[in-house]
């Protein structure tokens, strides 16, 4: 029988090159998903230097566009027999106002869209990989974002801020509503808020100016990535199943993120954005 495997996405840098370190330190074949060649390169072996890099994949995709997403998916199906670990970690904070090719706007077509278009075509491996889990991160970023799935895709008071806290409430309405659909079927779906880290994802403007002055008094991505290894491997995952989680524990939510009815309906406005079938 194959062995599992854990896929972790923006594993170039930050918080996913150590999620992808500590999983495969706990014996996993590790799939490390990024979109730069040559980012991704070094941090495979980054990696590599401090495990058996034998047991490490890399796979290539640009979370702007929906078609490579699609790729990235086919070639996980062709190449990993059994997925028992997925980390959606892959995600930015855009400096301005921009579509991607598919026409959504670029925060939350990479930062939602894409991980919910990947999670969505994997999860029958992931079933049949049983028992399985789904991992994402998300933000306490989501607090006071507000969502308003007639305007999400190109909101009138866009901001940096406001499109990022946006995308990563989507990330916990998706993990509740994917739970909910997961119920009985051996497959765990959490998120989390990994803490603040001190990576690159905020360079840009007076944000990236207040971003490189707090980041001596922001966690490590080392520590950032402590949640989703504890989560991609915790003996029993049950308790967090459609949980989301801060520090190892499950934690409260903003209001509007425990709106069962906005998940259902974000579900499928995410389907239709990315031409799967309703459901």
């Amino acid at each position: 029988m194959a062995e599992p495997t854990a896929i972790v996405t923006g594993a170039s840098a930050g918080i996913g090159v150590h999620t992808a370190l500590g999983l495969a330190r706990k014996g996993m074949r590790v799939v490390m998903v990024g979109r730069d060649p040559g980012r991704l390169a070094a941090a495979r072996r980054f990696v590599a230097e401090r495990t058996d890099d034998s047991r490490l994949a890399t796979a290539i995709a640009d979370f702007a566009s929906l078609t490579a997403v699609r790729r990235l998916a086919a070639e996980l199906l062709a190449s990993e027999e059994r997925v028992a670990v997925l980390v959606n970690n892959a995600g930015l904070m855009a400096p301005r106002f921009e579509r991607t090719p598919d026409g959504n706007e670029l925060t939350f077509a990479v930062n939602h869209l894409a991980p919910f278009l990947l999670t969505n075509l994997l999860i029958d491996r992931l079933a049949a990989s049983a028992p399985s889990r789904i991992v994402t991160v998300a933000s306490t970023a989501h607090r006071r974002a507000g969502l308003d799935l007639a305007t999400v895709n190109g909101p009138r008071d866009w901001s940096m801020l406001k499109a990022y806290g946006r995308s990563k409430l989507c990330n916990i309405l998706f993990t509740a509503e994917l739970a909910r659909r997961l119920d009985g079927k051996g497959v765990v779906a959490t998120c989390l808020h990994p803490g603040v880290i001190a990576t690159g994802i905020a360079a840009h403007g007076l944000v990236g100016l207040f971003w490189k002055i707090g980041k001596p008094f922001m966690l490590t991505p080392e520590k950032g990535a402590d949640t989703s290894i504890f989560l991609a491997t915790v003996a029993d995952p049950t308790p967090f199943h459609g949980a989301y989680v801060v520090g190892r524990e499950a934690a409260p939510t903003d209001p509007q993120a425990r709106d069962p009815a906005l998940a259902r309906a974000l579900w499928q406005e995410s389907a239709r954005l990315t031409g799967l079938a309703p459901q």
